[in-house]
């Protein structure tokens, strides 16, 4: 979230294919890992251009992402990002750097609006060649503070709202993405293809978007940082929904610094979005002041055991080692501090998600415009049964089917479900135990190690363990994952989380605990796990 069309030829042509080489070749390799400090460093210096930089990455995704390992996380290139590379490399000449993110190369998932050449498909081929009549608001934000769009990346079809049992990470329009630390493990979803293109330093910093799980889960997987912030940090204007009441975009990257850099730029306040009214006071345009490597030292922090440990022995060694290296660096761990409402809200969180898919979808399809192919919900649905050979050959649309027969929003139902929902994830959730123990933040797994790609069965394994992202998305409340180890040369993630508009905490803690660990290390691209890893 987790009648008659065009096919034939485009539709084809939209299927991003690639056969994996034998030896995966790995161009511009100066780029590997590199952050945007170092890249603004060179850019600077004159040693590099946004347009060289524009190219080298454009380079490694074809190598790495067309060819090679394939990916398949790049969904598609900006055909514009070299011109505005030397636009970006002229105003630098000119006037100077417009700030931190000035020629820095960032891809954005598939379900946020561009308004230029590139589509917006959220992964569905019912939505190829449609050009939205704006940017998202948070692309005009990286805009504005000098970000190159290089390209979108693919996800989950439609977010991984279409079916119960889908493999995280497939689209109809780019195929499976795959995970770098071992091809044939799940790159997790939705934002799978952010995940896998910012782990292989295919661009520096990646945007994903999460209902439930969406970027820390993906992040987990792929050994990066991940922010779900606070509902209303940032805006959804331009982006496809799922759910207003849980939907939020966010940065991935290979650091904490990186990702709070990109945060930054797209905060603020948008008339189009009411959630986001709070943004400009309880928001932050910098969250720099927050990176502080000794940010644990005297923080409270609770462990929430139960339902978050126990589904994965991997997972909890690494939580319990990342719990003993918090004590270290000075933090008081509270253990246990659980929180006694998990797992009362998931039925009621899922009859949430699909009331407000179905609103919010029509509202979206009909911003598009009289152009676009789907108006509704209903045409999604008669579109992909008109084309089941592209979008229904491995997974089912139940879930869009389940979403189309719900009523309307003021549905006595859908009201009571969203109000237990905020009640057992909020006030008896993670405000009471964060109340009860004076605590600064909550920390759990974010989630066990990547399981098989199965275009069979779908996702599999520790994609169906509870995690911390339920509670803090129904909640609304901010989520961030930090690299905490591996399990056999696959990633796994620990999370810190708390209350609403808490990130500069959050980020704080998140950073301290990163700098004395410094987990994050490359992807190989192998083809599979070596089980004689430990």
């Amino acid at each position: 979230m987790r009648s008659g069309y065009r096919c034939g030829a485009l539709l084809a042509a939209l299927f991003v294919a690639g056969l994996p080489a034998q030896t995966p070749a790995r161009p511009a390799l100066d780029l590997e890992e590199a952050t945007i400090a170092e890249l603004q460093q060179r850019l600077q210096s004159g040693r590099e251009t946004a347009r060289s930089l524009v190219e080298k990455y454009l380079a490694r995704i074809d190598a790495i992402d067309r060819q090679g390992p394939a990916l398949h996380s790049v969904i598609e290139t900006n055909p514009d990002a070299l011109s505005i590379a030397d636009q970006l490399d002229a105003e630098r000449r000119s006037r100077g750097p417009r700030g931190p993110l000035h020629g820095i190369p960032i891809l954005i998932k598939d379900n946020i609006a561009t308004a230029d050449r590139m589509m917006t498909t959220a992964g569905s081929l019912a939505l190829a060649g449609v050009k939205p009549p704006t940017d998202a608001f948070i692309v005009e934000r990286l805009r504005e503070a000098g970000a190159v769009i290089l390209g979108k990346t693919n996800l989950s079809e439609w977010a991984n709202f279409r079916s119960t049992h889908a493999s995280s990470g497939w689209s109809g329009r780019g195929g499976q993405t795959k995970n770098p630390y071992a091809l044939d493990r799940n790159p997790s979803g939705s934002s799978s293809g952010s995940g896998a293109a910012a782990a292989a330093s295919l661009s520096a910093v990646a945007i994903g978007t999460e209902t439930d799980g969406s970027i820390v889960s993906p992040s987990n997987n792929n050994a990066l940082v991940g922010i779900k912030p606070t509902l209303g940090l940032l805006s959804r204007t331009g982006i496809v929904p799922i759910a207003h009441s849980q939907d939020t975009a966010g940065p991935m990257a290979r650091t904490v610094a990186d990702a709070v850099a990109v945060l930054g730029a797209m905060t603020g306040s948008d008339p189009s979005d009411p959630a986001t009214s709070e943004s400009a006071t309880k928001g932050l345009r910098d969250y720099s002041k927050s990176l502080d490597a000794a940010g644990l030292k005297d923080a409270r922090i609770g462990v929430v055991r139960n339902r978050l440990f126990g589904y994965s022995p991997a997972a909890d060694a690494i939580a319990e080692a990342a719990l003993a290296e918090m004590k270290k660096q000075g933090a008081v761990i509270v253990d246990p501090a659980n929180i006694p409402t998990l797992g009362r809200f998931d039925d009621t969180e899922l009859e949430v998600l699909q009331y407000e898919f179905k609103a919010d979808l029509n509202k979206y399809l009909a911003w598009l415009g009289p152009a676009a192919p789907v108006h509704s919900l209903k045409d999604v649905i008669a579109f992909n049964d008109a084309h089941r050979d592209q979008e229904l050959a491995y997974f089912g649309q139940e879930l869009l089917v389940q979403s189309e027969e719900k009523g309307p929003l003021s549905s006595a139902k859908y009201r009571k479900a969203l109000a237990k929902d905020h009640r057992m994830s909020r006030g008896l959730g993670i405000d009471a135990v964060m109340t009860k123990d004076t605590l600064d933040a909550l920390v759990a797994p974010t989630g066990g190690p990547a399981w098989v790609i199965d275009l069979v069965n779908g996702d599999g394994g520790t994609a169906t363990a509870p995690g911390p992202s339920t509670v803090t998305s129904v909640a609304g409340y901010p989520h961030i994952t930090v690299p905490a180890g591996y399990f056999r040369g696959l990633p796994v993630g620990i999370s810190f989380f708390g209350r609403a508009w808490s990130e500069p905490t959050l980020i704080k803690l998140a950073y301290a605990y990163e700098q004395a660990t410094k987990h994050r290390r490359p992807p190989t691209f192998a083809a599979t796990v070596d089980l004689s890893r430990k």
